[in-house]
């Protein structure tokens, strides 16, 4: 029988496998299906719908971790960053990940069920590039957009969800969060760069090379020009623009940051991310409450 500090030390491991020490991978997964679920639900998202894609965005990034570090328990031990995680050490088996990402997708997979057939549908291509992502970066140099089209299936999801069906803005915001992730990505990955050069493993960052900066930023107008376009197709008023010209301020300080590369300050930018989200997703409420 297992004792209770045995039991402790595996639910601790448990946990910082699954990042929940970390949770900007949960906020930055989050805002798009938020952006999403109150754009379909014109400000009154269903409670049952909203509750289903918090806890839905929780677990598959709990799931998401889990299969990226099983599919990098390799290399991890050999990048200063990640050499400490649970399956790096040993802490945590690789047959204890796997179960671990199955009882998670299985727990999303019953909450899907509580939806409609679109989404269901639609739930196996978030499956997909879930396990597919952490691969990516063995044969890609863009793996960070990869994670972007992870992070942005949600969209499609909440609009199937609340209206049953998927529009083209519900496109244009998923091209919107992929540009975004893009970019904030690109800034996490500077943080790894030498290591992940030394070991072989792909990024953007590495692939921009000495001009990453400049194309983060094009990433960034890229970005907003989309929100834009999302703006003035749903005929969004000056509280949606208001949010979208903070968040533009936002950006511009993570350029800010970025500028000399140092690894530090691109992790800072990185985590900055989490208030453009934010900034966006206000506008979007204020807007359905208080009209244009």
């Amino acid at each position: 029988m297992m004792s209770a500090d045995t039991l402790k030390n595996r639910t601790l491991n448990y946990a910082l496998l699954m990042r929940f020490d970390r949770p900007i991978g949960i906020y930055l997964l989050l805002w798009p299906a938020l952006w999403a679920l109150w754009i379909a639900g014109q400000g009154q998202p269903s409670l049952q719908n909203t509750f289903i894609f918090i806890m839905g965005v929780i677990l598959m990034r709990a799931a998401g971790c889990v299969i990226n570090d099983f599919a990098d328990r390799n290399i991890d031990p050999f990048v200063k960053r990640t050499e400490h995680r649970p399956l790096a050490t040993g802490a945590v088996s690789a047959k204890e990940a796997i179960a671990l990402f199955v009882t998670l997708g299985l727990i999303a997979f019953l909450l899907v069920l509580f939806t409609n057939w679109l989404t269901f549908g639609l739930s196996f291509a978030a499956l997909f590039l879930a396990v597919l992502y952490p691969f990516t970066k063995r044969y890609t140099y863009m793996p960070q957009a990869f994670l972007g089209l992870a992070f942005g299936w949600a969209v499609p999801m909440a609009f199937a969800a609340e209206t049953g069906s998927v529009p083209l803005v519900a496109w244009l915001i998923l091209t919107a969060t992929v540009l975004w992730a893009t970019a904030y990505d690109t800034m996490y990955a500077m943080v790894d760069r030498d290591d992940d050069i030394r070991i072989g493993v792909k990024s953007t960052a590495i692939l921009f090379g000495d001009s990453d900066v400049m194309i983060i930023g094009a990433i960034q107008v890229l970005f907003f020009i989309t929100l834009l376009i999302v703006g003035n197709k749903l005929q969004l008023g000056a509280y949606y623009y208001a949010g979208v010209l903070v968040a533009t301020g936002f950006a511009v300080y993570q350029q800010y940051l970025i500028r000399e590369r140092e690894p530090g300050q691109c992790l800072k930018a990185f985590l900055n991310n989490n208030w453009v989200g934010a900034a966006v997703f206000v506008g979007i409420v204020l807007h359905y409450m208080l009209g244009s």
